[in-house]
């Protein structure tokens, strides 16, 4: 029998080099691909190729580097600029799944002849299905919420079943040199930096008033794009501020709890925060909703839909209507913080063996 072809995305951590031993075992034709998107001063790329291409010559893999520097930055990290820069809060892991590893990378797999692509990833495909993996803790489904059925019917994901301890467990009986290797964090490619000096360098400063939300001026901000929804601090709360809480008593800036982004004004350029009940709300608004399988759209609203709003967030039970304007209202079971517009709403379904990934879209004001 013809061994299936799998283009496999390295990327010189643990993760992807165990699946490399773990394909080439279960009798995949296995062929090792860095992903080169990201050249910066600071930047792991070079030594992470380098690890890469060392576990594909111990295996006797081919290994390709695919280019995808200019893409990537016209696809992602503009992308990452302009959502700050409108006032939302952008997810470039989940941009960067679409655009580039089950985008460019799947496309060029395809097109040359191979069966699957695998990755690192931790999550389950099965029988179409996008599931949630063995190890809940690391589960990345929420950034792959934009496949489609075609391509999670076209990638392996080695690491379904395998908790993260066992990886590292089952790379040193291998002898794999990257047993140990810290895993990356950060945005996708570009790793750990400093989101703020990474905005202030392109953006620069735009400072305006803080607001809380009877709309009185109580504090000054940097600028929109260096605040999320539910940060607690960078921006500054005039001394003299006086807060009236929702019981009545009156109280000074430095007998009250801290003060929490809720929303952002690009408009009027205001940071809008509060605390306590303030910084909860049991709906949300979601737009280009992407399903994973177009053909159980209509069956999806009829199941007991679950909502994560952040990667390995809690799974949330909600209804979702559909609004006129091609947007869609999700209503909460429990009232949750930190609902920033720009972010992911990911969708879920318990199954009959596993829960479900359905798909997902973007949060919108």
């Amino acid at each position: 029998m013809e061994r299936k072809k799998v283009a496999l995305g390295m990327s010189g951590g643990v993760d992807s080099s165990l699946c490399a031993h773990l394909l080439r075992e279960q009798g995949f034709e296995v062929t090792g691909v860095y992903l080169e998107c990201w050249r910066a001063p600071g930047c792991r790329s070079e030594e992470d190729r380098k690890d890469a291409l060392q576990v594909a010559l111990s295996l006797n893999l081919p290994f390709k580097v695919l280019d995808f520097k200019q893409a990537y930055r016209d696809r992602v990290v503009e992308y990452f600029f302009n959502e700050y820069e409108a006032g939302r809060t952008p997810n470039p892991d989940v941009m960067c799944n679409k655009e580039i590893k089950f985008g460019l990378f799947y496309d060029w797999a395809m097109e040359n002849g191979f069966d699957y692509v695998a990755t690192g990833h931790y999550a389950k495909s099965e029988a179409g299905l996008l599931k949630i993996p063995k190890d809940q803790h690391k589960d990345q489904t929420y950034f792959l919420c934009q496949l489609t059925k075609d391509q999670v019917e076209h990638t392996l994901f080695p690491l379904a079943n395998i908790l993260k301890d066992d990886v590292r467990k089952e790379a040193k009986l291998r002898n794999l040199h990257v047993s140990d290797k810290k895993d990356s964090v950060g945005i996708c490619f570009i790793g750990d930096i400093n989101v703020h000096e990474f905005l202030h360098e392109r953006l620069g400063e735009n400072p305006g008033e803080v607001i809380n939300t009877k709309g009185e001026v109580i504090g000054r901000h940097e600028g929109l794009w260096f605040y999320t929804i539910g940060q607690r601090h960078g921006f500054e709360i005039d001394k003299k501020t006086v807060v009236k809480l929702d019981n009545g008593e009156t109280i000074i800036k430095q007998n009250i709890p801290p003060f929490y982004v809720i929303k952002k004004l690009p408009a009027t350029n205001q940071l809008v925060v509060g605390f306590g009940a303030e910084t909860y709300a049991d709906e949300l608004r979601v737009t280009q909703l992407h399903w994973i399988d177009d053909n159980m759209a209509e069956s999806i609203l009829e199941k007991n839909l679950m909502v994560r709003i952040r990667h390995t967030g809690k799974l949330i039970d909600c209804s979702l209507v559909r609004n006129e304007d091609d947007t869609w209202l999700a209503k909460l079971s429990e009232p949750t913080k930190g609902i920033a517009e720009g972010q992911a709403a990911v969708f879920y379904h318990q199954g009959d063996d596993g829960v479900v990934c359905l798909g997902g879209g973007i949060i919108s004001s």
